[in-house]
């Protein structure tokens, strides 16, 4: 069994999180981190709705790759993509951004990935989907989609920017 969300869910989600934001930190300076990749592309959504406010932000990309606990398990030469901070994070006020909350693994990488740039006063997390099933201790501060999914299931974001149309695939997987 498969279900999907479209484009029009995937706005509705991303206009949750901004609306979220602006709620909490409407004009106070804050800085949005996305995670590549993918959730590069959701804050970038969110900042031009949220700059729509005349709200100074700042923007920045966190690449994660070396920082994963799974590196192993990734492919033989991973792809290594570019981090861009170009603001001060130390005593900032970063909201990272994901595509999709699981584990939480990712999360943990990306805080310790932000480290090497500084010690910021505070980080939130924004995720355009929650899907459940962590291993971690992290919960997001924002949500844009909330999905109940089984452990074994596949959640695959697809992205206009990214890869061409938006567009989430839930593939339910057989227990064993």
């Amino acid at each position: 069994m498969e279900k999907t969300l479209n484009a029009e869910d995937i706005a509705a989600g991303v206009e949750r999180l901004a609306t979220a934001i602006r709620e909490k930190h409407g004009g106070k300076h804050v800085a949005l981190v996305g995670i590549r990749s993918r959730g590069d592309e959701v804050a970038e959504r969110v900042l031009t709705l949220l700059s729509a406010d005349d709200w100074d932000l700042s923007f920045g990309v966190l690449d994660i790759s070396l920082y994963r606990d799974d590196f192993e398990h990734l492919h033989e030469n991973p792809l290594l993509q570019e981090s861009d901070i170009a603001f001060q994070v130390e005593g900032a006020h970063i909201i990272l951004v994901d595509d999709v909350l699981f584990t939480g693994r990712t999360i943990r990488a990306a805080l310790d990935a932000l480290s090497d740039y500084g010690r910021p006063a505070k980080v939130e997390l924004a995720v355009l989907i929650d899907r459940g099933h962590r291993e971690m201790p992290i919960q997001p501060d924002y949500v844009g989609i909330t999905l109940d999914t089984r452990r074994l299931d596949h959640v695959l974001v697809s992205l206009e920017g990214t890869d061409g149309k938006d567009e989430v695939r839930i593939v339910e997987k057989e227990k064993p």
